[in-house]
């Protein structure tokens, strides 16, 4: 079964954009290409138990294996050395990225707290866009009880458009709540 917004986008979402940026071929329209999820642990060196559940917690929002991040050098001031373990990530593609994306925009946003919308101006000048959410517990499958620790989830949503604009277009397609 295909995802849903994939098919929204094949079926309608394509041919508002090409008609809306005047693309000459279908090629030319602005897509999804990935969805990244980070999270950066300062203590996860020091507790590996806390780092194991966030790969737990990761892996459940995602439905894909979550893989460890180390740090590349060596930082003083943060007690960090060249090759520590210090977060995890997740890279979503394909459908399990239009999925992921569905339950971000119609399930996990809209619980978070006082929530008036995602900024404009998280767009990186090649078409992607960066925000975070500060709970983890915004998404219906982490079980609140289990949780040992309240964390921040970074979210980069990797789009193959050429700018800001056009990535902005493709994301209010999808609905993506975002500040009037």
């Amino acid at each position: 079964m295909a995802a849903r917004l994939r098919e929204e986008y094949e079926k309608n979402i394509k041919k508002r954009l090409m008609e809306q940026f005047q693309y000459t071929s279908v090629m030319q329209v602005p897509k999804l290409e990935k969805i990244v999820l980070n999270v950066g642990m300062g203590d996860a060196h020091s507790n590996p138990n806390a780092l194991k559940g966030t790969i737990e917690e990761l892996t459940v929002i995602t439905g894909q294996r979550a893989v460890k991040t180390t740090s590349r050098k060596n930082i003083a001031n943060f007690k960090l050395r060249e090759g520590m373990e210090i977060g995890c990530r997740v890279t979503l593609r394909g459908e399990k990225m239009y999925e992921f994306l569905d339950r971000l925009i119609n399930v996990a946003l809209p619980r978070v707290r006082d929530f008036r919308g995602l900024s404009t101006k998280s767009f990186d000048n090649f078409g992607n866009y960066n925000f975070s959410v500060m709970e983890q517990i915004i998404f219906p499958e982490i079980d609140f009880d289990k949780v040992e620790k309240i964390h921040g989830i970074n979210i980069t949503i990797v789009t193959t458009a050429k700018k800001k604009e056009a990535a902005k277009a493709l994301l209010d397609e999808f609905k993506m709540p975002f500040k009037s």
